[in-house]
């Protein structure tokens, strides 16, 4: 196999992984050339977090900053008549799957010698950048829209790092940490590859989750679509190395106030389409024009999935019926489980597939607004 780079997607130019970067020369989004996969013998069975799968990685990481990430329960719940499985991502060290992404972003970048960092978030991708940062004796400058959640923020503020708020959409935030970046890296969650080569993790955990093999579907939130791209990498590797014969079929749930990738793949097409945005309950995936949309469009054509856009107010019934069945998530975790019913009633899947739906992040970080929607 040949040597990993940096590829972007588009042009096909290529850049070396031992040089720091987080876009290419036209400032476009990048990836990383394709992996080959592990086979379950590659395992590193005595660590218990997501690098016990540290063989898959582009290069080989001598001391990751990890804080036991990864490995995170799988439960199998009743919903009506289904019994899916939902993976419970809050049980990661900041409360959410950022982690995943996060611990290996930053070992890679602290192994070629950055020791700060810039993000923008609107909470949890701050609060892992902030934890990690921390760990690995970075500094850490998080960009966060002012609206953000006061307890997401005050999080980020308790790992030492330091917040500043941007008045304005989810996107001045980002602007102001470009802005920034020719004097310290930005290490953007949404833009440095080496995060989904962490979120990946989704895919080898689930394989051997289900005793290696692999379900039939996977619903989760997408805002930048991280969760599921990391699982088409991944899976894709996984059928690579030939330890297993199919994909799972991916689904992305967005807020319909927020919904460019359920606008561009509904239309039938990889571009931005236009769709009205407003605020909604789920910040999480409220980003306008995500990164990778081409990308992320793909990766759920070629498995046979779809996207799912979710009302307001089935968020809020569906946060309800998740604290019924003893799961308090997010409302951005909630859009999961909410098209969840919309698959489950329009017939997209059935009760003898097993079916995953990932809940990104812990209802605790939005504490008020989940008292406010119970009350």
């Amino acid at each position: 196999m040949s040597k990993a780079t940096y590829v972007d997607p588009i042009t096909g130019r290529t850049y070396p992984l031992e040089i720091p970067r987080w876009c290419s020369d036209e400032q476009t989004p990048l990836l990383i050339t394709p992996q080959v996969g592990i086979s379950r013998d590659e395992i590193e069975r005595d660590i218990r977090s997501l690098w016990r799968y540290r063989a898959s990685l582009p290069i080989r990481i001598e001391a990751p900053i990890s804080l036991g990430e990864g490995c995170t329960p799988l439960v199998q719940g009743h919903w009506e008549d289904f019994r899916p499985y939902f993976k419970l991502e809050w049980f990661n060290p900041t409360l959410s799957f950022k982690d995943r992404g996060t611990t290996v972003m930053l070992s890679a970048m602290r192994q070629l010698g950055v020791d700060a960092v810039l993000e923008d978030s609107s909470g949890n991708g701050g609060a892992s950048v902030a934890a990690y940062g921390a760990a690995g004796g970075m500094r850490v400058k998080i960009f966060a829209p002012s609206y953000t959640s006061p307890a997401k923020i005050a999080q980020v503020g308790a790992y030492g790092a330091e917040v500043e708020l941007v008045d304005g959409p989810r996107e001045e935030s980002q602007a102001m940490a470009i802005r920034q970046s020719k004097e310290v890296f930005y290490c953007s969650h949404n833009w440095q590859p080496f995060f989904l080569q962490g979120t990946k993790s989704f895919a080898y955990e689930l394989w051997e989750d289900f005793n290696f093999s692999v379900p039939d579907n996977i619903v989760a939130p997408a805002g930048a679509g991280s969760t599921l791209l990391g699982c088409y990498i991944g899976f894709q590797e996984l059928k690579a190395a030939g330890q297993i014969d199919k994909l799972p079929r991916l689904f992305a749930a967005q807020p319909f106030n927020c919904s460019p990738i359920d606008a561009s793949f509904k239309a039938g097409v990889d571009d931005p389409v236009e769709r009205g945005v407003r605020k909604t309950l789920a910040e999480g995936t409220a980003i306008r024009e995500p990164l990778r949309l081409r990308q992320l469009v793909d990766a759920l054509r070629q498995t046979g999935g779809s996207t799912v856009a979710v009302s307001e107010q089935d968020i809020i019934a569906t946060l309800k019926k998740l604290g019924r069945a003893g799961l308090l998530a997010e409302p951005t975790s909630a859009t999961a489980a909410a098209a969840l019913d919309h698959l489950i009633r329009d017939k997209m899947i059935s009760e003898r597939e097993n079916t995953v739906v990932i809940l990104t992040g812990t209802g605790i970080k939005s504490a008020q607004v989940i008292a406010e929607i119970f009350e």
